[in-house]
């Protein structure tokens, strides 16, 4: 048993400094932005300490900490980083006081007015709150704590969906409603099934007389060890079961297509800020939980699914790529784009070999910075004209040669462009997938060319050609928006140069996680 230490401290603060800002009285709420842009880089601060101190050739496990939660059922309060999460720990933290930059404002009226109202109080305490339960997330390693998180975090994003932005960004109030109620809905249905499968399991290592007292256990680690050594013994069509209902709830959030539908209008009707934490950070629980959860404690029936998850992987590239070509909506193009994305984030997680898992999970990490980008400018520039249709747009380059600039590098990002970092995950993924699905392998190449497309096509018609009527006066980037996107500039580029650091830490925890899986498939 250990005392609370830094992963309590990780996501405590930000729910501590929720409360705070939303509780502050009328008096005080122009403080509420600033104190919650603070509590982020106070979260941000303890993260880069998690990751001074973690040892890349140590315990696969770091900075745990335990207590018992609900001794009668075997459930604890365990906190633990790999390589994996801690990577995508920093990616959080990091985007965090970003995000509060980007939205500094998206709680102003339709005219620009700054509100100092409750909506300026409960927008960053929401973005905060979010915050803190995927963090608990990701560090979890206690199953049903990781499902209390899971499930946990839909409440504030369905706030930030349905109650924000409405008449800044070309929609309007029952739009939202309609995209925060499918999102609520189908993410819901998916956690209930994962609630099943939940109990499921704990119903097993109660059978193998896992745990302290022998009647069962939710630790990830005691699961995971007992599944390697034989202690515990699922029947295979029950494996296959729980097995399904953790990833059907993964493949919801992440989302896999035939389950994506509700992104692309979650995506356009909350606030661009909103919309990133919610692809980058909420949606990268899902595929990392893939990684954590179903390979690991299902290994044989991760085994007998991996061609219908590498199919369908293929499927959504393959689909979101061709959709993002069809889009006429601004927004919603880099929605279906991120679908595609998250296509090869999973294709790398079932192809599980070493070099495909790696490369999925460096993948997690450089979506979120290219997506980040690429939404933050675009949501950027429609705000400037509250509107969202790509047609009404032209030769922005001429009005806004940064803003322009900045657009074309994000886009070159998405597209894997050599040199920029999501390029060498996708190449990771690739080449990780051709050794044992050499035909997925191949389809999955079909992004390079409606990438290019849909990011190439898109920029020559908003940013090149002729000004549209209407441009002329159009704001280039200003101090704070520059102050939000050139980070993200920056980590695309040294990342796309030099990724070696983030792949030492990532290394030895997918390395782990391959053999286990290989170990209990032989």
């Amino acid at each position: 048993m250990t005392g609370p230490g830094l992963l309590t401290a990780l996501w405590l603060a930000p729910l501590v400094g929720a409360l705070v800002v939303v509780v502050l009285p009328a008096s005080a709420r122009r403080a509420a932005r600033p104190l919650a842009l603070v509590t982020s880089l106070v979260v941000l601060g303890v993260a880069v300490a998690l990751a001074v101190g973690f040892e890349p050739g140590g315990d696969t496990h770091q900075f745990v900490e335990s207590r018992p939660w609900i001794p009668a059922f075997g459930a604890t309060y365990t906190l633990g980083i790999d390589g994996v999460a801690l990577v995508l720990v920093l990616l959080t933290a990091a985007l965090m006081p970003l995000l509060l930059l980007a939205g500094w404002r998206d709680t102003d009226d339709s005219s620009g007015a700054t509100s100092d109202g409750r909506r300026a109080q409960s927008y960053p305490a929401l973005m905060l709150a979010t915050q803190g339960l995927a963090l608990v997330a990701f560090t979890s390693l206690d199953v049903l704590l990781f499902y209390v998180a899971f499930e946990a975090m839909l409440i504030p994003l369905y706030f930030l969906i349905g109650g924000f932005g409405t008449g800044a960004f070309g929609d309007s109030g029952a739009d939202r409603a309609q995209a925060a109620v499918r999102f609520l809905l189908y993410n819901l249905l998916g956690g209930l099934v994962m609630l099943a499968a939940v109990l499921g399991l704990y119903m097993y290592t109660a059978r193998a007389g896992l745990g302290p007292d022998g009647r069962g256990t939710f630790d990830y680690r005691l699961i995971t060890d007992a599944v390697a050594d034989g202690r515990l013994q699922i029947p295979p069509g029950a494996m296959l079961l729980l097995f399904a209902g953790f990833t059907l709830a993964f493949a919801i959030k992440a989302p896999l297509w035939p389950f994506h539908t509700w992104l692309p209008g979650a995506a356009v009707a909350a606030t661009p800020a909103s919309a990133v934490l919610m692809m980058a950070v909420v949606d990268k629980v899902g595929t990392f939980a893939m990684l954590r959860y179903s390979l690991p404690l299902f290994p044989e029936a991760a085994a007998t699914a991996a061609p219908v998850m590498v199919t369908l992987a293929v499927i959504s590239i393959v689909y979101g790529g061709i959709m993002a070509i069809a889009q006429t909506d601004l927004l919603r193009l880099i929605a279906y784009a991120s679908i595609s994305h998250f296509g090869f984030i999973v294709l790398g997680v079932f192809a599980a070999t070493e070099q495909s898992a790696t490369g999925s999970t460096l993948y997690m990490v450089n979506h979120g910075i290219a997506t980040a980008a690429l939404f933050l400018v675009a949501g950027f520039l429609v705000r400037r004209h509250r509107i969202r249709e790509i047609g009404y747009f032209g030769g922005v380059q001429q009005a806004a040669p940064l803003l322009a600039g900045v657009f074309l590098i994000a886009g070159l990002a998405t597209l894997s462009l050599p040199g920029l970092a999501p390029f060498i995950s996708e190449f990771l993924v690739f080449v990780g997938t051709f050794e044992v699905y050499p035909v997925a392998a191949v389809l999955a190449t079909s992004t390079f060319v409606l990438a290019a497309v849909y990011i190439l096509w898109t920029y020559q018609r908003v940013m090149g050609g002729p000004l549209a009527p209407g441009l002329r006066s159009t704001p280039d980037l200003t101090t704070r928006e520059r102050v939000v996107l050139a980070p993200l500039v920056v980590a695309l580029m040294v990342l796309g140069f030099y990724p070696q650091p983030v792949l030492d830490v990532i290394d030895p925890a997918v390395a782990e996680t391959v053999a286990h899986v290989e170990g209990a498939t032989r």
